[in-house]
């Protein structure tokens, strides 16, 4: 390869990171950023790579690339369908509603909100969960202060709570993927993680000693959005135990339970004209997967160059572990998609307990800033008055919280191994 074409896709990538890093002043939506540069990285690769040998080389590692990001994307999309579902029909708002009683604390609702934020986000992607939580606090017209204290709870609970299970964080998932943690010793980090948004919760709560009186809105409940709500959580169980006991990939249990619910729902007649079951595939957040898409092809390009090989001499320098923990703090600002994605790429070899410690770091470091996850853009877009400077008041609260989990994460990884 000329050298000078491995600069040229170095500033690809840069131009791209850039475009996700500046899409609130850009007004580029960052999946069609990435999967511009994505592509174009590719199409240089082939147009400037030696007919023969090389070219092969390089259609190897394309093929290779595309059947990792088919896998995540397959999976994602059976997981999305389940709670685009869900949360059309009201199954998530009864859920809420059922919980919270009519009168409650503050303190006592940041609480539980923290709970519902960290259980939800387990099985939800966290843009769902976000809106979902954000929509029920904008609800409650708390003043503003209190309201920015909401908002960055339910930023850094959902981001713990999508750690433990490959359903709730991208990144999870493709650790898992990649064989480095086993899905038992990720349900582990659940309790670290859960820890840590207590505290924050208790932290937040300083203060707060008002009352909250919470008006239901209820949806009616049918026998078939039960039953698909039934076998969603079944086939995350199945999941769980498939892949510990026959090592069955994610993605195919995901797949069956998919078509379970559309035979059911025709079981029960609810799939017609009006209401086609199918058409829930089609509120997808595509916009995400596009942007994992076009993320992904980047990454693999890198790797391709050997551009990666530079990003493991870090943790040659200092102690895995801590190179793990400024890796979290970096996708406070850079997105933890590709950091992840560069890290599995560059062929990085650590134990299961500097693994786990990464799983936790790049999916919480995030919360950090509000710019520094899907969850914090979500979050800031929805709420009146929440701004980087706004959410950056609660920086040392958050920052403890982030260590607490670490720390947590780090004992129990060093058990497990």
């Amino acid at each position: 390869m000329p050298e000078l074409l491995t600069y040229v896709l170095i500033a690809l990538a840069v131009a791209a990171l850039l475009g996700v890093v500046l899409e609130e002043v850009t007004h580029v939506n960052k999946a069609k950023v990435t999967l511009f540069f994505g592509t174009l990285a590719w199409l240089l690769l082939f147009i400037f790579a030696p007919a023969g040998e090389v070219r092969e080389t390089v259609l190897e590692s394309l093929n290779e690339n595309i059947a990792e990001i088919a896998g995540l994307w397959i999976f994602l999309v059976a997981a999305m369908t389940f709670v685009a579902y869900l949360n059309k029909k009201g199954m998530i708002e009864n859920l809420i509603y059922l919980v919270l009683p009519q009168r409650i604390s503050e303190r006592a609702l940041l609480f539980l909100t923290a709970t519902f934020c960290f259980v939800f986000s387990s099985l939800a992607d966290n843009i769902t969960a976000t809106l979902v939580s954000i929509t029920l606090i904008l609800s409650l017209q708390l003043d503003r202060a209190k309201t920015i204290k909401f908002a960055t709870l339910v930023v850094f609970a959902v981001n713990s709570g999508g750690v433990a299970l490959i359903t709730g964080d991208v990144t999870t998932l493709m650790i898992f993927l990649a064989g480095k943690v086993a899905i038992l010793q990720l349900l582990v980090l659940a309790v670290p993680a859960f820890i840590a948004v207590m505290v924050l919760a208790a932290m937040l709560s300083i203060g707060m000693h008002g009352e909250v009186v919470v008006q239901a809105h209820r949806k009616d409940v049918r026998g078939v959005d039960v039953a698909i709500a039934l076998i969603f959580l079944c086939t995350i169980l199945g999941t769980i135990i498939g892949n510990f006991l026959f090592q069955i990939p994610p993605v195919l249990t995901f797949l069956a339970g998919l078509s379970v619910m559309f035979l059911v729902a025709r079981f029960f007649s609810d799939d017609n004209d009006s209401d086609p079951i199918l058409e829930y595939v089609r509120q997808v957040e595509f916009e995400t997967l596009f942007f994992f898409l076009g993320i992904l092809l980047l990454v693999g390009m890198l790797k391709e160059v050997r551009v990666l090989d530079g990003l493991v001499h870090i943790y040659d320098q200092v102690p895995a572990v801590m190179a793990n923990y400024l890796m979290g703090v970096m996708s406070a600002a850079i997105d933890n998609v590709p950091l992840t994605a560069a890290l599995l790429k560059s062929g990085l070899q650590m134990g299961v307990a500097e693994w786990m410690v990464l799983t936790y770091a790049v999916g919480v470091g995030g919360s950090l800033l509000v710019i520094g996850s899907a969850a914090g853009i979500v979050a800031m877009s929805k709420v009146p008055g929440l701004t980087f400077g706004s959410y950056l008041r609660h920086m040392l609260y958050l920052f403890i919280a982030f260590n607490i989990g670490f720390a947590g994460v780090y004992l129990i990884g060093l058990s497990i191994g």
